[in-house]
């Protein structure tokens, strides 16, 4: 696999839990720009290597190379700053912070000092958000919540957007406004990785993806690729 100028790149990354074996040499390369969709079916490793490249879980064998350097044993807040923004699944906001406190928390320029997000443009995009600036957390729905997750990732103007379970959860009419807005910041150059069990809207907004199968990857090819050969993606996540 080439990774020259991946901004985010793993190579034969290996992950044990304990005694079980969660990652096999796994190698992955996000660049500037690109898309890349992360699918499998449940308890592959998705989340786990995702939470490997963030810092928040060690390699027990490989590397993690994050703008070029080594940073495998980087910790989560220096991955942050090197301008990797993370979306987890549950969302984690917090609570007891007002909408307008949830964004203003994270918000800094970029590695290059960009503020291509501003509090303004974060509105335009999440509407929703406007409308509740004052409101908690806590107070909002499943589906604004989502969307708070994701503006407070982008008011860190990142390089690289990593979503995991893009709209586990929620209902039709926000899993498609999930969608436009992620469509909206593939638009804009964010390079992004993406989880989500809608392969078929994963693949609509992808360049390329990757296919984890008991910790492994088995499939990598372009996203049309997967779609002209869906009988055998669909084979390899059981659906």
């Amino acid at each position: 696999m080439n990774t020259d100028a991946a901004l985010v790149a793993v190579r034969d990354l290996n992950v044990h839990y304990g005694e079980s074996h969660v990652l096999r040499g796994v190698s992955l390369a996000i660049r500037a720009g690109e898309t890349v969709g992360l699918l499998g079916r449940n308890g592959m490793g998705k989340t786990t290597l995702i939470r490997t490249i963030m810092g928040h879980v060690r390699a027990s064998g490989g590397q993690v190379d994050i703008r070029g350097g080594d940073g495998t044993r980087m910790r989560p807040d220096r991955v942050a700053r090197a301008g990797i923004a993370y979306v987890p699944e549950g969302r984690a906001i917090f609570p007891n912070l007002s909408v307008r406190e949830n964004l203003a928390v994270a918000a800094r320029p970029g590695v290059s000092g960009r503020d291509d997000w501003p509090l303004d443009r974060i509105l335009a995009t999440f509407p929703r958000l406007g409308e509740r600036l004052d409101h908690g957390g806590q107070q909002l729905s499943g589906g604004e919540q989502q969307m708070l997750a994701i503006g407070r990732a982008l008011t860190t103007n990142p390089d690289v957007l990593i979503l995991d379970e893009a709209t586990e959860g929620l209902a039709p009419l926000i899993v498609r406004e999930i969608w436009r807005i992620i469509g909206e910041i593939r638009q804009s150059g964010i390079a992004s990785l993406i989880v989500d069990r809608n392969f078929r809207s994963v693949l609509a907004h992808s360049d390329r993806a990757v296919v984890l199968e008991k910790g492994r990857i088995v499939l990598d090819d372009t996203a049309a690729a997967m779609v002209a050969n869906v009988g055998e993606l669909t084979a390899r996540l059981g659906v």
